[in-house]
């Protein structure tokens, strides 16, 4: 049996995951057809990180094996929301850059979610969204630094 703390965390973990899958599916309903959820987090992080990273890196930020990262790439570059260059500083690596047009798709991709949004809001205020956010924020810079 777990003891309260772990319990607890359990519990806090077992609902952010729940969350997620309902977030995801609602997402991915709204995308067009033949772009995921996992296409959209790549745009997302190169926005919020910045480009340049090489397909490794980012593999690693999602958790996920290189090879997966390798195929998400590809679809993105495939619709041109992304470009692969050579690393300057490793010849064997590439680096990838978010096009003009990937920025575009990641911001009316978030568009796409008003209507979701907005049923949202009527039963979940955005005060309570506000108050939820910088626990939620912390914590996952806290978890992000335990895998490091």
């Amino acid at each position: 049996m777990p003891d309260k703390t772990t319990g607890l965390y359990f519990a806090l973990f077992n609902e952010i995951a729940i969350i997620e899958q309902l977030s995801r599916a609602m997402f991915e309903a709204r995308l067009p057809k033949g772009l995921m959820v996992s296409h959209f987090s790549v745009l997302n992080h190169l926005v919020r990180v910045g480009d340049g990273a090489t397909p490794l890196k980012l593999a690693r930020a999602f958790q996920q094996p290189k090879t997966t990262m390798t195929h998400t790439l590809a679809g993105l570059e495939r619709h041109g929301y992304v470009r692969m260059e050579p690393n300057p500083k490793d010849k064997r690596s590439k680096q990838v850059f978010i096009t003009k047009e990937g920025r575009v798709f990641r911001e009316d991709a978030i568009g796409l979610l008003a209507p979701d949004v907005a049923r949202i809001a009527a039963i979940f205020p955005p005060a309570q969204a506000e108050a939820l956010l910088p626990g939620l924020q912390a914590l996952r810079e806290e978890m992000d630094g335990l895998r490091d």
